[in-house]
């Protein structure tokens, strides 16, 4: 399978640092997408460390025997620890936490892994398909009927995470195989972009625009446009056909 890709993070309009962090492995293998959380420059350092760890894991292990599902919790669990051993050594970095959204390509498969708020979507056709389930409040309630979409998308505690990195009662790594085929379009975001942007609008960016890096671009100013109230970061990446 071979892919194009691209990345972009923007600090956005109102915040005076930027708490996001991504990686683009450059053969293509994998793609990370972080947004930290923490005063003090705390979230920086949370998003930075999780994408670090994450990446050296998986690139240490890559060509183990080691199955793609216990690569990525092992991934995720060192991850957490490297956050935790370092808000030990920092005592001012102890709230700080961070999502994180990882896919890989490995065996033939794709997998993705996930905690926090930061999404994968995979766009085919006209449909785009939200793969990942946010770990928030606002979600919980959302599937035990409790409030609409509508509602969730403004609801105060719409940012209220149930789970991130950077906790010692870590208790949910959601971890998944998913389905690709040749002219699709895969997107890693954090909330910085779905909080600006309806589903409608991402399809509309997605389905116009062909080159990668210039998808990229117009997915962060859009969002800047809306408010960019947060740091925003989106990685692409389209799956080309074999016919």
């Amino acid at each position: 399978m071979k892919c194009l890709f691209a990345g972009l993070t923007d600090v956005g309009l109102q915040r005076s640092q930027n708490q996001d962090d991504y990686y683009i492995d450059p053969e293509g293998r994998f793609f990370i997408v972080a947004d930290g959380m923490g005063g003090h420059a705390a979230g920086q350092e949370a998003s930075r460390i999780a994408t670090k760890t994450i990446k050296a894991y998986l690139d240490e292990y890559w060509d183990s025997a080691e199955p793609s599902e216990s690569l990525l919790e092992q991934a995720f669990l060192a991850a957490n620890q490297a956050i935790l051993a370092d808000q030990r050594v920092h005592p001012e970095r102890a709230e700080m936490g961070t999502t994180a959204v990882v896919i890989v390509f490995r065996h033939d498969q794709s997998w993705c892994a996930h905690t926090g708020d930061s999404r994968l979507y995979r766009l085919r056709g006209a449909k785009l398909e939200q793969i990942t389930e946010d770990h928030t409040w606002v979600a919980m309630a959302m599937r035990m009927g409790e409030l609409t979409p509508d509602q969730a998308r403004v609801h105060q505690w719409r940012h209220v995470l149930a789970q991130c990195l950077g906790r010692e009662d870590l208790r949910q790594i959601d971890i998944q195989p998913f389905q690709v085929q040749g002219s699709d379009r895969l997107l890693l975001c954090s909330d910085g972009l779905t909080e600006e942007l309806s589903d409608h609008s991402i399809t509309s960016i997605l389905k116009s625009i062909r080159s990668c890096d210039r998808v990229v671009a117009a997915l962060v100013n859009a969002a800047k446009e809306q408010g960019g109230r947060d740091n925003i970061t989106v990685v692409v990446v389209a799956v080309e056909s074999t016919d």
